[in-house]
This record gives structure tokens, sequence and C-alpha cells, in this order.
């Protein structure tokens, strides 16, 4: 394979004793003693500022001739650069078991900050510097769930909640600790949804430090997909970000597709498009609708709730379910669209329309929304920083959406503008979604004008169920059929990392294959949960309202940052 002019760089600077790159995948294997220069080089000389995923991959039940260095476990990093569009993974086998550490990255990238952690909380590896703290489980777990040979119904319960605590710090005076409160915000509060708890250190209402415990609707996702078949995971993407789950099942299957190197039909891609879109349209309305509620305006939460309503009519007539919809398989859709589905879309564009221009006269312009809205904000650099993704990146003035950076399906065929704030507080953060909107809608107009015929899943025999014809007629499509049905998909050895622009940012699927017909791992990169570990930073030394006002905009979905 030639390589490309960044390839042929890689390369040359990669390919030595120390370390190899993989042009095919753009890989690099590194060791602990070389991956920090590695990371600094890949940093400041190849332009790779952005942080996505940190994840550990244990290869116990792999043969140990395919152990990297013969080393069990591995710390994966996945990483952006936004100028170029290029992405790049670094692979470093760990010897955790022999007490083997892994340099930190987190004086490179802030982003490192939750994704080592739950590295350690998951798999046991340990990175330099840092405080082994658990994150997604509780503090009285015993061992590390996502290894290999913890079983997955080897559940833990609590038996005592964790008081506040802070670290102490040497900077706060006597007579400073004397002023100072220690309070929860959450679980319980409404704001917080009953599955976040903020602990805060407040004088009297201005958070000083604060501290934040996720993991109340941790439900190990990754876990449970390593124990089902391919498909048989899709019902358990609807549970990650469950405002706008076909996003979920569009991501997914989309991974499990590029693996295989299957081109779904037109009419799928094009479905899957208005899907998309529309979910996007409804995660918006609700963080829009609650977010408001939280800050005392509930009028505009009736409107956004009623054109959400609208669009979950369209997927129950669709599927015949709502909320969490399965709506597509590895290959295409589940269903074809009923009759008189693509009249009623468009009938429902048009009151979608009509909805997003009455809640902009509600808010927008008015001077209590605005001033509760406009704090917290953040730049762009430190938002890179931060790894955000989507409208929260785009409000802080960076340009960057993955159907307009690498588009698949149809995007790169449609007219649609990407919304950009200035400043990156909570009101830019209103305002982009409130476009993002009206550009979706924009996008499921063109789609629908243009809907292409034909079938809606592929006919490829390794992912698609033959006719019920050719079961009843001829052996071949009888032994397909049962293989499917009993065996499942079953993605050829390899790995792949997959993204999607999800309602919050890039939803990435790191997928590793061993042939089989369960994945043999799974690591979702979930968009809020590099947004939220910097909740406590942009808080600091701002009132408990702008909190709840920075949680809303954030749009944290427990389901997706906890999976």
């Amino acid at each position: 394979m030639e390589l490309t002019p960044f390839g042929q760089e890689l390369q040359k600077t990669f390919a030595d004793n120390h370390y190899s790159y993989k042009f095919e995948n753009h890989v690099i294997f590194a060791c602990t003693k070389t991956m920090l220069p590695i990371m600094e080089k890949l940093k400041d000389e190849f332009g790779f500022n952005m942080l996505l995923d940190v994840c550990g991959v244990d290869n116990l039940q792999r043969p140990k001739s395919e152990w990297a260095h013969g080393k069990r476990f591995e710390s994966v990093y996945h990483l952006l650069n936004m100028d170029k569009n290029e992405r790049i993974r670094v692979r470093v086998p760990v010897d955790v078991d022999g007490g083997e550490l892994v340099p930190s990255v987190l004086p490179l990238w802030k982003a490192a900050d939750w994704f080592e952690r739950e590295a350690w909380d998951m798999y046991g590896i340990t990175y330099m510097g840092r405080k082994k703290e658990r994150l997604l489980t509780h503090h009285e777990w015993v061992g590390h769930p996502l290894r290999k040979d913890y079983a997955a119904d080897h559940n833990q319960p609590l038996t005592e909640s964790l008081d506040i605590h802070f670290d102490p710090d040497p900077s706060i005076t006597a007579e400073d600790a004397i002023r100072r409160e220690w309070i929860n915000i959450g679980p319980s509060h409404p704001a917080t949804h009953g599955t976040l708890r903020i602990m805060a250190e407040i004088e009297g209402e201005v958070i000083k430090r604060s501290k934040l415990e996720i993991g109340y609707l941790h439900r190990c996702f990754e876990k449970m997909t390593e124990n089902h078949l391919y498909n048989q995971v899709i019902p358990y993407t609807d549970r990650l970000n469950y405002c706008s789950a076909p996003m979920n099942n569009i991501g997914w299957c989309k991974a499990i597709e590029d693996m295989m190197g299957i081109d779904i039909p037109d009419r799928a891609k094009a479905i899957r498009m208005v899907l998309a879109e529309l979910s996007r349209v409804i995660d918006h309305l609700v963080c829009i609708g609650a977010g408001a509620v939280d800050l005392g305006a509930l009028t505009s939460f009736w409107f956004c709730f009623e054109q959400r309503e609208r669009v979950y009519e369209l997927f129950e007539k669709l599927c015949g379910t709502r909320l969490t919809v399965s709506l597509t398989r590895i290959g295409g859709m589940a269903q074809e669209l009923p009759v008189g589905w693509v009249t009623d879309c468009l009938n429902v564009v048009k009151e979608i329309e009509k909805g997003i221009a009455e809640v902009d006269r509600l808010l927008t312009k008015n001077k209590i929304y605005v001033d509760r809205t406009r704090v917290c904000p953040i730049p762009a650099q430190q938002a890179i920083d931060w790894g955000y993704t989507g409208p929260c990146l785009r409000a802080a003035g960076v340009n960057y959406d993955i159907r307009k950076a690498n588009p698949y399906y149809f995007y790169k065929d449609v007219e649609f503008e990407i919304p950009i704030g200035q400043h990156g507080d909570n009101y830019d953060r209103y305002l982009v979604r409130m476009e993002e909107m009206r550009q979706s809608l924009r996008i499921v107009n063109q789609v629908l004008a243009n809907l292409p015929s034909g079938p809606y899943t592929s006919l490829d025999k390794r992912v698609c169920i033959p006719p019920k014809r050719e079961v009843y007629t001829n052996i071949e499509g009888l032994m397909n059929h049962f293989m499917l049905v009993m065996k499942g998909v079953r993605p050829p050895v390899g790995e792949i990392y997959s993204a999607t622009e999800a309602a919050n940012g890039e939803l990435g699927f790191y997928v590793i294959s061993d042939g089989g017909p369960n994945p043999y791992r799974v690591k979702v990169r979930p968009p809020c949960f590099a947004i939220y570990q910097s909740f406590s930073e942009i808080v600091q030394n701002h009132m408990i309202s702008d909190a709840i006002a920075e949680l809303g905009a954030m749009n944290i979905i427990a389901g997706e940052l906890d999976r």
C-alpha cells in the first residue's frame, strides 16, 4: 500500500526498535518507557491536539503468541488532529500483575483525567502519579470488573455511602475554613436527575471546591457486549443516550459494518440520516427544555416536549416503540418505512419548525434567561484540552463536526451549516443547539425529497437473513438462516474505532473482534464523559445557581456517562 505524505512522515519517525507504526490502521505500538516522548511528539510535532479516549484491554482469552511484547494488558489511546482530520491509535502493552506503571498523559491532555481513572477502575492499570480512585464502581468494590477473569454476574452491593471529603489544601487558612461549609448537590436534587452527585465546599453561595461522584447508573455495558451477539448489543446501545437512542443504534451498526467492509444500501443510509437528525432535534429539545426548568422557566419545557412527542409518534409508527427503539440492524434497518410515514414526517418537521420559533420567542431575548446563562464561559483551547466535542465545543468557537470533517452516508451531498459560538458560555450553547435543530430539519427535508428506492438492508449473506421463500425452498437459504440465528454475525479478526456525530458530540465505538460471535472488547467513547469531568474546574468561584445552569447546558445523560 502506498503511503500518504502523512503516513510516510509517521513511518519515518516511528519505525525503529522501540516502537512500530502500522499504516493500515494508523496504529503505533509503544512501550511504557518510550510512550511519553511519543505522545509529546504526536501532540507538538504532528498536531494531535485532542485526546479522544483512553481505555484498557485484557488479552487473557487470546493466545499468548498474540500478546504484544508478551504482556496481558494494554493501555490504548485514540488521538485526533483536528486541523488535518487525522486520527491515530497508540497501544501500550503493560504488565499490570507485575506492577508495571504507565506514564500518565494528564500533563499533555486534561482529557486523560477520568479516562485514566476508569482504566484503573475497570482493569487495574496504574498510571504514574495518579491516585487509585474508583470512578464508575463504588468505593467498597473489590477487583476490576472488565478483566476477563471477572464474572459478569458478580455484583457487589454497597453497604455505606461515602462521606463528603476533600484532599487537604495548604492554601486554605484557618479563617477561610471557618467560613466554609460542605454540601451535597444531588443525587436527589432535581437538576441532577438522581444520577449525579456534586460534593461542594461553599463560602456563602459561592463554590470554592467540588468533587464529582458518578456511576449511579453504571451497568457495565461494555461487559455485557462481550456476552452477547453483535446484533443483540443493539438494545443495550439504546440505553446509552436514551434521549436520542437511534443515534446509538446507528453508531454501533456503522462500526461493525465498517469493520466488515459492508456498504449498506442507499435507502438504509438515507433512513438512518433522517432518524439521526430527528434524534438530534429531540435531544436538543430535552436539553433546552429541562435546562430552562432548572432555571425556573417552565413554559418553554412544555413547548419543547410537545415537539418531542411528535417525533416519538413517528418512531412508534416505524417500530412500535418510542424511547428505546432498536431501529437498526447490522447491514441496514430493522424495518421498512410504513406507508405514509414520509408524509407524516414532513408534516412533523413543519410543526417542529413552528415549535422552535415559539421557544426562540420565549427564551432568546428573555433578559432573565440571558443573564442566568451568560455564565461559566470556556475558551476554545481549554475546551479542546478537556476533550470537548459537539455543541459544547462549537459553542466555544471551534468549527468541528464529523458530518463535515469526515462525512458519512450522504452528509457530503446535503446543504447545512455548522453554528459556532464565541464565548463558550451556557447562552452560546443554547444558541448553537437552537440553530443545530433548524439545520437538522433542513437535512431531513433534503433527504426525504430525494429518498432512494431499493432494499432497506444489505443482501450480504454474512449479515442478512435470507427471504422466507429461500429459507423454505433451498438448503443454502436454510443453512444461512440457521447460521446467522444460532452463531450470529462474525466480523473478521481485527479492531476498529468508528465515530459518528451524536447529539452531545463524538460517539465512538472501539471494537476488537477475535472472529467469534461476540465482541472481544468494546469501548464506548461517550461525548458527555469528557465534558463532565471539567465541571469542577469550570464552576469554581461561581455561584451554586451558575453550577445548576452549567449542568443543564452540558446536557449530561447518565446512561451515556456511566454506561
